[in-house]
């Protein structure tokens, strides 16, 4: 069975977007060599990419681009080369290279998915996806990097859980930027 990660960055108090959407605070200004290296090594993982429709915009308005490229050349390659998916129910079409579109039920394309041969899946943002496939038990691990950043307000990542979550952690890793790298497990 095919395992699904998710990888979210959140701040401090728990939000991974601002109130009006904003995560420019989960790009640094600061260079940080190690966190650079750790962003590329993840996007060379392999496997296919998931998307909820608004994180797909931003990623899909950014990644081709010739300054993407440019910033960023293995991760771009990456993100533009891998299979990818996209969540929406209001989306005519996916226009970004290698990406389907799923309109329907996201836990039962999952769940269809994991079944299916191949490598991973990672969710990458797309904080509804993440908590309608939370709630299901589709995710099998959650890794979260806590920036050290306090909004105040915003959306938190598990806004909809009907049930408690109970996780284990399984690593950590702090970034000399202040980024702290959490993983879990869900307790079974």
């Amino acid at each position: 069975m095919r395992k699904l990660v998710t990888f979210l960055q959140v701040t401090l108090d728990g939000h991974f977007a601002g109130a009006n959407g904003d995560i420019g605070w989960a790009h640094k200004e600061t260079k940080d060599a190690e966190w650079s290296a750790f962003m590329a090594d993840n996007a060379t993982a392999g496997g296919q990419l998931l998307f909820g429709r608004l994180t797909y915009e931003m990623m899909a308005s950014f990644w081709p681009t010739p300054l993407a490229i440019e910033r960023d050349p293995i991760v771009a390659e990456r993100m533009n080369s891998l299979p990818k998916v996209v969540f929406s129910r209001t989306l005519d079409k996916a226009s970004w290279d290698n990406t389907k579109l799923v309109k329907g039920d996201p836990a039962a394309a999952v769940r269809k998915m994991k079944q299916e041969p191949g490598k991973q899946m990672a969710i990458l943002g797309s904080g509804s996806i993440v908590s309608q496939l939370a709630q299901e038990g589709l995710i099998d691990e959650y890794q979260l990097v806590v920036n050290p950043v306090v909004l105040g307000k915003g959306r938190t990542v598990f806004d909809g859980i009907k049930e408690k979550l109970t996780l284990k952690p399984t690593r950590t890793r702090t970034f000399s930027n202040g980024n702290v790298l959490l993983c879990y497990e869900p307790v079974t």
